[in-house]
């Protein structure tokens, strides 16, 4: 079977089970409610105690819930578009279906890893999966060779590129300064980990994806055909992360929460990301494009 007709297969699977994934976290609400819990580490941690994520942390679970709205409202919408733009033969649809494909994977790679078991494992697990070889997929589409051409001359890489290795620095700042502290003072564990066994979010932002981030930043700025491949897609997957980032941050605040400084660095970061992202995209050349200027300058056309 050719991945032209894998790669939607796998998209509407996503779509499907991401819609299940979704609505459960966001509307199911049976259970005790909030209950205080001893950790194995001797704090008291206060448990949401409702719906899918009611074993979570209630700092915790209601981040979940919000990125769901994300997921359910942004995502599974620009997944279905991409899709549809990339089987019109879109440059620009390929590149919002690999970055999309992208969210969906470092999602479900969390809920995976980090949500406490739940009915949803197996969804969870699906999706990941799912994600991953549609991304792996979709990457394998694309022609690298000359694809520095799908750009437009003009476009701002060294702007663009120092901004995401700038990004991934400042969050990579703001992990250590969680992780670092209760290792200076002998008191070893982090409050943010609560009840879990470890800091899932941080140790992989921090031993992949913050350093992924980094490489892309100088692939771009050097303009090397592997920062054209995969610059766009990691801006398109932040600017779809970051807005899950910033619900969260919403989220946190409604409920009462200490959100300061977050609440203005991150919805930055998120705005700066997506224009950024807009501004790399007015910058791509649809092949229809390239195929008619190589037209032209064959006649010898200005």
């Amino acid at each position: 079977m050719k991945s032209k007709t894998i790669i939607p297969l796998l998209v509407f699977l996503i779509v499907a089970l991401a819609a299940l994934a979704t609505t459960t976290g966001i509307f199911s609400s049976d259970g005790p409610g909030p209950y205080a819990y001893q950790s194995i580490r001797g704090e008291t941690v206060t448990i949401y105690g409702k719906g899918v994520y009611k074993d979570m942390s209630a700092e915790v679970a209601p981040q979940g819930i919000a990125q769901d709205y994300v997921t359910l409202c942004i995502g599974i919408p620009l997944l279905l578009i991409s899709l549809w733009m990339t089987k019109k033969g879109s440059r620009k649809g390929q590149y919002l279906l690999a970055g999309t494909l992208g969210y969906f994977l470092v999602t479900y790679l969390f809920y995976t890893v980090m949500g406490m078991y739940n009915q949803l494992f197996l969804v969870y697990v699906a999706l990941m999966g799912a994600s991953f070889y549609g991304l792996i997929l979709t990457l394998q589409s694309f022609e690298v060779k000359g694809i520095d051409a799908a750009f437009k001359p003009a476009i701002p890489t060294t702007a663009t590129g120092g901004f995401l290795i700038f990004n991934a620095v400042a969050i990579g700042l703001l992990w250590l300064s969680i992780v670092v502290p209760p290792l200076l003072n002998g008191t070893i564990i982090p409050v943010q980990v609560e009840h879990y066994t470890t800091l899932i979010v941080q140790g992989l932002d921090l031993g992949i994806l913050l350093p992924g981030a980094f490489i892309c930043g100088v692939l771009w700025i050097k303009k090397r055909p592997l920062g054209y491949l995969l610059t766009p897609i990691y801006f398109i997957f932040l600017s779809v992360l970051m807005t899950a980032l910033t619900a969260k941050v919403i989220a946190m605040a409604v409920l009462g929460y200490n959100v300061i400084p977050v609440i203005f660095i991150i919805p930055t970061f998120n705005l700066l990301t997506l224009i950024s992202t807009a501004t790399i995209l007015n910058h791509v050349i649809e092949p229809s494009a390239l195929t008619k200027k190589a037209s032209y300058e064959k006649q010898g056309v200005a």
